[in-house]
């Protein structure tokens, strides 16, 4: 079954921590990275960000975001049960 682009972006940040939208079209084939954020967005991730600022080739500075799901443990701990 091929995953989707959402499971891709998904699956990157739980292997590397994190993900840009540069590393999303570099490494995952990805253009259209702020509307698959803004997907899983509503399908009820959420997501920590951090500006970033890098030189371009040339030479100028450059500012974009790196984005972390902000609570990967909850998201895999949905099958526990919660006792009270």
């Amino acid at each position: 079954m091929k995953m989707t682009q959402r499971e891709r972006i998904l699956k990157y940040i739980r292997e590397f921590g994190s993900i840009t939208s540069w590393e999303a079209y570099e490494d995952l084939g990805i253009t259209q990275f702020a509307t698959r954020v803004k997907e899983l967005k509503e399908q009820g991730y959420e997501f920590k960000t951090e500006w970033e600022n890098k030189k371009n080739r040339y030479g100028e500075s450059v500012m974009f975001k790196r984005y972390y799901l902000n609570d990967v443990v909850s998201e895999n701990m949905e099958h526990i049960p919660i006792l009270g």
